[in-house]
């Protein structure tokens, strides 16, 4: 099992943190109450493990191809697959209230809603466990998706292309920012569809920054599934 780790440290999590980790933000009135913060602590758990595993392992990759291997091993695809090993469907189909607004099975089909859950579950478990236990969980359930990005890199600019051409549709790139010294710049891009901003990205170079832009755009059209 991939996730072996980082699923024990799951089930040993207390009651109320177990509780907040499959609570999606339409069912309960506080939606700070939902995983929606544990999520954002755990997006930065994820990405320091993954960054700290990957840095010594990788002596020759430059900063940009450490940051493209991260950016692909940590992404919205890559936290759904996860989720997956951690049982997710099972356990939030189990936390599900009888009278829930969206149903279950349009939240499990939304990447987005895995992915954020996978994320929470690490920053649950930071919380719970403390750092090292969880870094150590998360290297070895996203050990696969590391792998992958090094073997067989994705192009998300490309995905989104292929997918908004079957409408008729294109996106259109940005540039919003460029901050820092010659050696050591830092974009930030955006890419609109429809003349609407779906997602923003950063990076060393602008190609960086559009193709982080279009993976939270792929995220984001998933997740109009259900309508979030």
């Amino acid at each position: 099992m991939r996730a072996a780790l980082l699923t024990e440290l799951l089930e040993g999590l207390d009651d109320e943190l177990y509780r907040e980790v499959f609570t999606h933000s339409s069912w309960t009135e506080r939606r700070a109450e939902s995983y929606e913060r544990l999520a954002f602590l755990g997006d930065s758990v994820l990405g320091l493990a993954v960054s700290t595993d990957l840095y010594p392992r990788l002596a020759d990759a430059t900063a940009g191809d450490l940051t493209k291997i991260r950016a692909q091993a940590v992404s919205g695809a890559a936290c759904a697959r996860v989720a997956l090993e951690l049982d997710v469907p099972r356990r939030l189909t189990d936390r599900a209230p009888a009278d829930a607004e969206i149903r279950i099975d349009e939240l499990l089909a939304a990447q987005r809603v895995l992915a954020s859950i996978c994320e929470a579950v690490i920053g649950a478990c930071y919380l719970q466990h403390g750092y090292q236990k969880t870094a150590e969980a998360v290297v070895e359930a996203f050990a696969h998706e590391m792998s992958e990005a090094q073997d067989h890199p994705v192009d998300f600019k490309s995905h989104l292309q292929e997918r908004l051409a079957r409408h008729g549709e294109k996106p259109h790139y940005t540039l919003i920012s460029s901050e820092g010294p010659p050696h050591d710049m830092r974009f930030v891009c955006g890419v609109e569809i429809r003349g609407e901003r779906y997602g923003t990205g950063t990076g060393r170079s602008k190609k960086e920054a559009e193709q982080a832009a279009a993976g939270a755009a792929l995220l984001r059209l998933d997740d109009e599934r259900i309508g979030d």
